[in-house]
């Protein structure tokens, strides 16, 4: 008489099974050298190297060259204006756009500033006169540090002749600074003091690595697994027929695993180690870390399924980087994204998880003040870990079709081989016979 096992024995044999399929995983991982180096060099590098890359957050004392046609008091002005800003030094001082042309294409400098032969008159006049700035485009940060500093000096200067104008018209002191600035204002940069390239673009960038390196990881192990016919090769017969849950749940147990650890160290101690603005508390990070690494391991389970060998994986995913980055409305803004992209972002766990990280970490929100983000990503791992069990059983069926027609291919061979064998002894039989005849 079979005794009905008990509560207690069904949940110890689940915790076995996930525990050897959790160990089966972990083997694999660590004995795949390409795995390694994409999950620990790069998920440990990499945020290393973007974050020194632009660690000096902005640039200073960019070289400019200035032609000054005007030769006035007012230009001469606006130069030292900009020559006392922290992001240009005017190294040149040309007679010609040529000669500065020729500095530019020497790249001796990277922008040039130049001013007509009306600008003095046009200003007597009351009338539009013109600046025209051109940039160095081979680097963003040139073309924003020059831009912004010199339309700082703009402001100011423009300021100071509406007041000299209305100082013409009798209108002096308080009454013309109210009329040129009403409501007089301070600028206060928001969670990024310095304006800083690292410090706006660093947080989308950290998670997006997290994101791309597993899910590489994922599909070059599981390209590996394909190209050598075995998936499932040392995964225990009886788990696999018996619950393909734990055969998942194994698995994502051995990458969250891995990947907690990994992404602990990316999002709380990379930024203090360059000093990127981190007011948010750590623990609520953490908190969305868990939806957020379980929705990426189920939606790499899922894509497994597409991956045919090694590399199909990482060259796909590698294409999808930047257009991440574009989707996540750190680049452009959000609220300008058209529906149709938006629905397109949340197919990935890295939108929600970047948008809750940078409220978070950068602007200090709490938890609760991310509800939206959290809430998709929890909705994510329901609908990913659907998708990733059917993959699962899609791979089974593929690998026992597999195995099924190797079987019917060894049946065949076998008797090919049996019939020619009965043939070559026929025509031996025959041949001796004659012989003997």
């Amino acid at each position: 008489m079979k005794h009905k096992p008990t509560i207690f024995n069904q949940a110890f044999t689940i915790v076995k099974d996930l525990w050897l399929v959790f160990l089966v995983e972990l083997k694999l991982i660590f004995s795949d050298f390409g795995v390694m180096l994409i999950f620990f060099v790069a998920g440990i590098f990499y945020p290393i190297v973007y974050s020194f890359i632009y660690s000096t957050e902005a640039l200073s004392e960019i070289p400019i060259a200035v032609v000054d046609l005007s030769a006035s008091s007012e230009s001469r002005e606006f130069i030292r204006e900009m020559d006392a800003t922290k992001e240009m030094q005017v190294k040149y001082k040309c007679v010609s756009m040529e000669e500065a042309q020729e500095l530019f294409y020497r790249q001796k400098v990277r922008g040039i500033v130049y001013f007509p032969n009306d600008y003095q008159d046009k200003l007597a006049q009351m009338e539009q006169a013109h600046i025209s700035l051109y940039c160095d485009m081979s680097s963003f940060l040139y073309y924003k540090s020059i831009l912004m500093a010199a339309n700082n000096v703009y402001l100011n200067q423009l300021h100071k002749i509406e007041i000299q104008r209305y100082g013409q018209l009798g209108i002096v002191g308080e009454q013309a600074a109210q009329l040129v600035q009403a409501t007089p204002y301070n600028e206060v940069f928001l969670y990024n003091p310095a304006g800083g390239i690292g410090s706006f673009l660093l947080p989308a960038v950290l998670i997006l690595i997290i994101h791309q390196t597993l899910i590489f990881g994922m599909g070059m192990l599981a390209g590996a697994e394909r190209e050598e016919k075995h998936p499932f090769r040392f995964i225990p017969k009886r788990i696999l027929s018996k619950s393909i849950q734990r055969v998942m749940l194994g698995k994502a147990a051995a990458y969250f695993l891995i990947y907690f650890v990994i992404s602990a160290y990316i999002l709380g101690l990379v930024p203090k180690f360059f000093d990127f603005p981190q007011i948010g508390n750590i623990w609520d990070i953490y908190l969305l870390l868990i939806p957020f690494l379980l929705a990426t391991i189920f939606f790499g389970i899922t894509l497994s399924t597409f991956v045919k060998n090694r590399e199909t994986g990482m060259v796909t995913m590698l294409f999808f980087s930047v257009i991440l980055l574009f989707l996540s409305g750190v680049s452009w803004p959000w609220a300008n994204i058209p529906n149709f992209w938006k629905h397109v972002a949340y197919i990935f766990p890295s939108t929600p998880a970047i948008h809750g990280y940078i409220h978070i970490n950068t602007m200090g929100a709490e938890l609760s003040d991310v509800h939206q983000s959290f809430t998709i990503l929890w909705i994510q791992t329901g609908f990913y870990f659907m998708t990733a069990l059917l993959s699962i059983i899609v791979t089974k069926y593929r690998m026992e079709e597999y195995k099924i027609h190797n079987t019917i291919v060894d049946k065949l061979s076998n008797k090919i081989e049996q019939s020619k064998e009965k043939k070559e002894q026929i025509i031996d039989e025959i041949f001796s016979s004659e012989s003997n005849n």
